[in-house]
């Protein structure tokens, strides 16, 4: 899924049950693979960062982590045309896919930089929204993420995140093998380090981090892929990042799946996509967090 990374860093976690000194990698479990863009290229602000939106006034500065292909962030620096947005990502790669977004849709107010989430390179109180879609999922130590999105916000201005919960979804029919899908991803992403059941962690995590609770609005939202053609781009884009993705790399090297059983896996999904009354949902957990 989608929008998630600046990533691939060695933090401690933050939990108090972990041994002092433990260290942990976590890596952006997907990569950026055809399939994996598929996705990304698909979410914008409408649909991906809509308990935001009302938030959001003509002269804000905006941080976006995570960025990816920069759809949601060039949704949000038109929403901001006396505001300047920056777009934050980790993997230096897709940022030209992401400037060539903002080019075509003629924004002169966005600029695409890489960092680290744990260590944001800005001032203290830089932004008036410091903002993160699919991200957190992803990272080492959460927490220490949202400190500095924190840090890096203006006094009066919120902190915004938006993950999924793997944990959560649901489809129909209950096709053989699609919770094989779901066990194996959730391995792989808590062996790079990941929490894959993030959406349900987030007002948690912002408590830890030192919100207080009147400060911080949880709300979520829902994916729904149910016409033909939605099927049929949801299953088919998970079918080729099984086999074909980063993803499917770690799963195979990490030894939690062989590559025939990735191939029955990417089968199963297209067996899922092919039926008539496939829906899938996908739950997101959301934080509003006033700084």
């Amino acid at each position: 899924m989608p929008h998630e990374s600046a990533v691939h860093i060695q933090e401690h976690r933050g939990s108090a049950a972990r041994t002092p000194g433990h260290r942990e990698t976590a890596v952006y479990t997907h990569g950026h693979h055809e399939s994996v863009l598929r996705s990304h290229t698909w979410r914008t602000a409408a649909n991906s960062a809509a308990y935001l939106l009302d938030a959001v006034e003509p002269h804000m500065e905006i941080l976006d982590i995570g960025c990816g292909p920069g759809t949601i962030t060039a949704d949000l620096a038109a929403l901001v045309p006396d505001g300047r947005v920056t777009g934050l990502e980790h993997a230096p790669d897709v940022l030209e896919q992401a400037r060539a977004t903002a080019e075509r849709r003629g924004l002169s107010n966005v600029r695409f930089v890489t960092g680290d989430v744990h260590a944001l390179d800005f001032p203290d109180g830089s932004f008036c929204v410091t903002h993160a879609h699919q991200v957190l999922q992803h990272v080492g130590d959460p927490v220490r993420a949202l400190r500095e999105m924190r840090r890096v916000t203006k006094p009066g201005g919120l902190v915004a995140v938006r993950d999924a919960d793997y944990a959560a979804m649901t489809w129909y029919p209950e096709t053989e093998g699609m919770d094989d899908w779901l066990d194996l991803y959730r391995k792989v992403a808590r062996a790079n380090g990941g929490e894959p059941d993030a959406g349900r962690r987030l007002r948690a995590w912002a408590r830890e981090a030192g919100f207080a609770d009147a400060a911080i609005t949880s709300t979520a939202s829902a994916w729904c892929y149910a016409t033909p053609e939605e099927r049929s781009w949801w299953s088919g884009l998970w079918a080729d990042r099984t086999v074909a993705s980063t993803y499917a790399r770690r799963a195979v090297d990490g030894g939690h799946a062989t590559e025939a059983g990735l191939h029955r896996i990417a089968a199963v999904w297209r067996e899922w996509g092919a039926q008539e009354d496939a829906w899938f949902s996908v739950l997101n957990g959301e934080i509003l967090c006033r700084v």
